[in-house]
């Protein structure tokens, strides 16, 4: 009876961790689209994927209280505190027969973020190699209306740039 007791609020966690699972799956997805819109500089895209995300935040905060409520019961449960409830700790306080999907959404999990790390810092990285490019880009061209600057033709001849030289016309 107790076992029953046990597993069926286990159950119930397990159920909030594979939600959490869907979340990651799709968070690895929205950064690795939201770097190819980038590298594209797809804005309309962009700025659609980004109110997607902001959508889902809901989800998460529902299921992340439905997750403490569940560790809390088990909590309760076991007769431990809230930050003891962990997959390790439910692992020993389970038959073995049962043991297995825990054992298996924990590595699933384990997984999942390492992969959402890498998305996460390759997405970090891409948008830092932006606005470098972008600051580099902008002071190129407002240092070229300073006085003083020159620039060298093919042949290696000096030409002095003058204060309106910096202007340029974006009509195609």
């Amino acid at each position: 009876m107790v076992v029953l007791e046990i597993e069926g609020k286990v159950d119930k966690l397990m159920t909030c961790l594979d939600v959490d699972i869907q979340q990651i799956k799709q968070n690895i997805s929205f950064l690795d689209e939201m770097r190819s819109l980038i590298i594209k500089r797809d804005d309309v895209a962009l700025g659609k994927l980004l109110e997607k995300v902001q959508e889902t935040s809901e989800g998460y905060i529902e299921n992340e209280t439905n997750r403490q409520s569940a560790r809390k019961e088990l909590a309760d449960f076991l007769g431990v505190d809230l930050e003891q409830v962990t997959l390790s700790k439910i692992e020993e306080s389970l038959p073995d027969i049962s043991k297995n999907k825990v054992i298996e959404t924990r590595e699933h999990l384990r997984s999942l973020i390492e992969e959402l790390r890498k998305e996460y810092s390759s997405t970090i990285m891409l948008v830092s190699e932006c606005a470098r490019f972008n600051r580099l880009l902008l002071k190129s061209i407002f240092d070229l209306g300073k006085a003083g600057s020159c620039s060298y033709d093919a042949r290696g001849t000096a030409r002095r740039q003058d204060a309106d030289a910096a202007m340029m016309n974006l009509k195609l």
